[in-house]
């Protein structure tokens, strides 16, 4: 199937899916259209399959380099990502990515359509043996997620999402918590890798937010946090100088699960603003005073 024009005026897949084994054939059966399982299956079947080579590379040596003073990329990071744009080429041939390795794929945001991809997010966990990462993936479809998929490959916890057809863990649909008063919420954050200038507004929110809530976290992959609030893990997360694929395929997860998003004043959200507040609706007000 060559896709050139927004997903809804794709010619659809009249060919049946395949049983998989993998844990979404309820996320499949709750798709809008037969189009939408094509693309869900393959953002799923291609998360696992980066998975299982990070996984395999995790306790082995690296190769460590530096993207600046303290953002990292080994060999797994670039091995994930080009297993994940052959096969996405190869499966959606008409739609571009965006990937974090590729440095020039930021100007596919011009396009109807397109794919947004960290094959590794937590990557300093990976390097430092921490075993808390994931592989994101999402597919935009006039500048909305319309498919998402996080796979942490330690614990082996699938997360997907269709618009309108819910987000699941392993095939299990999600819903947000029930959470309503801050001193009752466990809330996450993280930093920038620009720290050095930002530490005065991380400090400043930190004083504000930890007194106010039951606890913070401070776990180090963003695709995770925000799939921890659509699990119900977490009640809230917030974070600033995040970029695309940290928050693509997160961003459907927690609103197919009933939770919210936005940036710090409240305005619609959209992973290229550098703020974002994920909550499970109830508190996002209370945070959102906060920030």
């Amino acid at each position: 199937m060559v896709y050139s024009a927004p997903l809804h005026r794709f010619p659809l897949n009249t060919q049946p899916l395949k049983v998989t084994m993998l844990p979404i054939n309820n996320a499949l059966s709750c798709c809008t259209s037969p189009a939408v399982q094509h693309v869900l299956h393959i953002a799923c079947t291609t998360a696992i399959a980066a998975g299982s080579i990070i996984k395999q590379q995790f306790n082995q040596p690296h190769d460590i380099r530096k993207k600046g003073a303290i953002n990292l990329v080994t060999e797994t990071d670039l091995a994930a990502e080009a297993h994940i744009l052959k096969a996405l080429q190869r499966e959606t041939p008409g739609i571009p990515v965006m990937a974090e390795e590729s440095s020039q794929s930021i100007s596919v945001r011009d396009q109807p359509l397109y794919w947004v991809v960290d094959p590794l997010d937590g990557t300093t966990n990976f390097a430092h043996g921490v075993p808390h990462f994931a592989v994101s993936i999402a597919l935009f479809d006039a500048q909305q997620p319309k498919v998402a998929a996080i796979y942490h490959p330690i614990l082996d916890e699938l997360y997907c999402a269709s618009l309108g057809g819910g987000a699941w863990l392993n095939d299990n649909r999600l819903c947000v918590t029930q959470t309503d008063t801050l001193i009752d919420a466990l809330v996450a954050t993280g930093f920038p890798y620009d720290i050095d200038q930002t530490l005065p507004q991380v400090i400043r929110q930190l004083e504000r937010v930890l007194p106010a809530v039951r606890d913070i976290r401070r776990a180090g992959a963003a695709a995770l946090d925000l799939a921890y609030v659509a699990c119900g893990r977490l009640d809230g997360f917030y974070e600033i100088n995040l970029q695309p694929w940290d928050t693509a395929a997160g961003w459907l997860l927690v609103t197919e699960a009933g939770g919210k998003l936005s940036d710090f004043n409240g305005a619609p959200y959209s992973p290229f603003v550098p703020q974002t507040l994920a909550t499970n609706g109830h508190l996002h007000s209370a945070l959102l005073k906060l920030l």
